[in-house]
């Protein structure tokens, strides 16, 4: 933490900021320039906060230098992380597809979707047993009748399961079926369920909240890794601005961003950003090309039926064009395209 003094500022303001830091078991160290004098601070940074640096005469501002999150920050670990859901990783030198149907509606829709999403590429299976939805006449899912037709069909399949949960009195039960727990963007700084996802050994999928800010986004992470659990993939999925001409505005730049302050994966989700099929294998090329680790899909065999988001689900005629996608994508980026390490019996 770094403070700032005012030209005007006395000695004995500096002074005093000296003594409060070393009362709270910090060291000052005091740099004048010519016009201004800055006092650096070391030791911690939540001791330091409670001291009200900012109100204290002659303070002009107060900044930090170290990041507020510890755990997921790049100055912790240094090298990027991948996180294995499943025996499929999600990280830096690969590419990941994870598709399915948005939301679980029967077990012959679902499995159909899986099939789909295998032919493109997918190698982890989505799809949503739980809906938080804004209207609550919309449909909700099917709860644990979902989860099992979920686990029916990566019995079938192979393909490990990554699933929405919304509450955390689910967190256990979610965590019995699935390979990988979801927090939507509704639920992103739902800091019971986040503590709750972060306390039950399975890898998560945080997406970023749709008016949340990257810091915001990364310390809703840091909840889930301070109960010890760095399995932790964000995803960007869209954020909330004055564009109406998508469902969301897919801010790109924060694949970058988030790579460079944190080690976790970062994917997107360009199904929710577009909202509209037309956009999402544009903005999956896009998301590559920005150097995601992965891309969650919307897939369905039949949208014009679904029951959740079907505008935005991609068909038949949509798979070779993605697998095309993921096939020549991934060497342009230094990448290979995902698969699954099946253990030797």
């Amino acid at each position: 933490m770094v403070i700032v003094m005012a030209p005007e500022a006395t000695q004995q303001d500096v002074d005093a900021i000296v003594d409060l830091v070393a009362t709270a078991g910090g060291a000052a160290f005091v740099s004048r320039g010519v016009n201004r004098t800055i006092i650096g601070l070391v030791g911690d940074i939540a001791q330091f906060t409670n001291l009200n640096l900012g109100g204290m005469n002659g303070v002009a501002d107060v900044m930090r230098v170290s990041a507020p999150y510890k755990l997921v920050s790049r100055d912790n670990h240094p090298e990027r992380s991948t996180v294995r859901v499943g025996g499929v990783p999600i990280g830096p030198g690969t590419l990941t597809l994870i598709a399915g149907p948005c939301a679980v509606e029967t077990p012959e829709q679902t499995l159909a979707a899986a099939r789909m999403a295998e032919a493109a590429g997918a190698t982890l299976l989505r799809g949503g047993a739980y809906k938080p939805r804004t209207s609550p006449y919309a449909f909700q899912g099917l709860g644990e009748e979902g989860l099992r037709i979920l686990a029916d069909v990566r019995a079938e399949t192979g393909l490990p399961i990554v699933t929405e949960v919304v509450d955390a009195h689910d967190v256990e039960l979610v965590a019995s079926y699935a390979d990988m727990l979801q927090v939507g963007t509704r639920n992103a700084q739902n800091f019971a369920l986040l503590q709750a996802v972060g306390s039950v050994g399975r890898p998560v999928m945080l997406k970023r909240g749709m008016n949340a800010t990257i810091e915001e986004w990364l310390m809703a992470a840091e909840y889930i890794a301070q109960r010890g659990n760095l399995d932790i993939v964000l995803c960007e999925r869209g954020i909330r601005t004055f564009e109406t001409a998508t469902r969301n505005t897919l801010d790109i730049s924060a694949v970058p961003v988030a790579q460079r302050l944190s080690h976790l994966p970062v994917i997107v989700d360009p199904s929710h950003s577009g909202g509209r099929r037309d956009l999402v294998l544009p903005l999956t090329r896009s998301a590559i090309a920005a150097g995601a680790d992965g891309v969650i899909i919307d897939v369905h065999p039949h949208p014009e039926q679904a029951l959740c988001d079907g505008p935005q689900a991609l068909v038949d005629d949509d798979l070779a064009e993605l697998a095309g996608i993921m096939r020549d994508f991934p060497p342009l980026m230094g990448r290979v395209p995902a698969t699954r390490l099946v253990p030797v019996a």
